[in-house]
């Protein structure tokens, strides 16, 4: 098989749907010779900021001299930005090879979901390249996450909100329960969820563990100023540190990425390590700025805290400038509570829908935002949506795409001038 007809496989897996929990992926794990065991891991779970906060750790671990695998879900353009060594994607016959192997030791009574293939997939792919750290995004909640068979170095859980409740709960105190999973006994959690609620239940299943625990805004602080920020931990403080991810949310990320660091690291912790993996690391997607004129930037927001820190961003950033939003949404988002805020910041609003069956109607959301905005318009295509946006703007505009990765994805490829595989799960 080659590499299209392997993801061709992969992506049909989706009519199998979510299956959350951990006696396959064990199965599958020990039939390949546990490959989870062979290295040393970090275990990021979170509502918002996990990626972010993956990306940064696992540059500056790479810039510190060690061999690192990166693991985050979902790809924007291609399936192989998922499972990165070294800051490379696994090239495409990587990818057939890794599939047929894991292929290879199916169980017969049950069909792998793709989050567990690609999930093997990695971890197979972190042992063979013999990488030294692995830091492993979660996909979806934490407790019963296909990753969650992992026995970490360190364990990370960056912010808690409402999302995926149909799967882990109505409640802030149940989603916290399922991402609180991910912290085993006497690993050190690093965390920035304020909630009252979810900080509690945290806190308890830490004690439970004898986990220590390090909170953003207690064992390890920030403080942000004019050209930088600062940032005092457990045994190190960093100065004039700057990061190129845009949003002051990512400074909160960053500095979960230094504790993570410096618990890893020990004493041969290194300045010029950190400084430059947080100038250099890359994220896309994400409030990423594609052009000043006029100014465009995608951002794959797709829940409601995503939304407000967008909404900050732009509120700062845009100077006066005339906004049109091109926006998308799955349906099983509560896009009114999400967009509310970002539409009454707009002039006008392009609405598209990207290839994926799970993609709300485009007439659905025109019904709910013309009342907030006159100027709305629908182009179902997203290439077309975004390239017709920029042909009609002017060098003082601005444009922002958001509402889901998967629009990013499919305008990330426009941009490229590649071919986006637009089937992501």
């Amino acid at each position: 098989m080659d590499y299209n007809d392997c993801l061709k496989e992969m992506y049909s897996l989706r009519r199998f749907g979510i299956k959350l929990g951990l006696s396959t992926i064990q199965y599958i794990l020990s039939e390949l010779d546990n490959p989870h065991k062979k290295f040393s891991s970090i275990h990021i779970a979170g509502t918002n900021g996990k990626g972010s906060v993956a990306a940064m750790l696992a540059n500056i671990l790479r810039l510190s001299g060690f061999r690192v695998g990166l693991y985050t879900s979902p790809h924007l353009i291609h399936f192989n930005e998922r499972i990165l060594i070294d800051g490379i994607p696994i090239s495409n016959d990587q990818v057939a090879k890794l599939y047929q192997t894991v292929k290879k030791v199916q169980k017969p009574d049950r069909e792998l979901t793709f989050f567990e293939y690609t999930t093997a997939m990695a971890f197979t792919a972190f042992a063979e390249e013999k990488v030294d750290f692995a830091v492993i995004e979660t996909g979806m909640g934490g407790r019963l996450d296909a990753t969650n068979v992992l026995e970490p170095l360190v364990t990370i859980i960056t912010t808690i909100g409402l999302e995926h409740q149909s799967y882990l709960g109505k409640r802030i105190g149940d989603i916290a329960f399922e991402k609180a999973g991910i912290i085993k006994a006497h690993c050190p959690v690093i965390t920035d969820v304020r909630k009252p609620k979810a900080i509690e239940v945290i806190l308890d299943r830490a004690k439970e563990q004898f986990a220590p625990v390090y909170q953003l805004g207690k064992q390890i602080r920030f403080r942000q100023g004019k050209k930088g920020f600062s940032y005092s931990g457990l045994k190190y403080n960093w100065r004039q540190l700057s990061c190129v991810l845009h949003g002051q949310h990512q400074i909160r990320n960053a500095s979960l990425s230094l504790c993570a660091y410096e618990l890893i690291s020990g004493n041969s912790a290194s300045w010029n390590a950190v400084r430059e993996g947080l100038q250099t690391v890359q994220w896309p997607g994400r409030l990423e700025v594609i052009s000043q004129k006029p100014f465009v930037i995608i951002d794959g927001a797709h829940n409601i805290m995503a939304i407000r820190e967008l909404t900050n961003y732009l509120e700062n950033t845009l100077n006066g400038r005339p906004l049109t939003l091109i926006v998308a949404v799955l349906d099983d988002k509560p896009f009114k509570k999400m967009l509310i805020p970002i539409i009454q910041m707009a002039e006008k609003v392009v609405i598209t829908q990207p290839k994926i069956e799970r993609s709300l109607d485009p007439e659905v959301l025109r019904d709910f935002i013309t009342p907030y905005v006159k100027n709305v318009q629908i182009i179902p295509d997203v290439v077309e949506a975004y390239t017709e946006t920029l042909k009609q703007s002017k060098p003082k505009d601005a444009i922002c795409a958001t509402g889901s990765l998967y629009l990013v994805g499919e305008v990330k490829a426009a941009f490229s001038d590649q071919t986006s595989e637009i089937f992501l799960a």
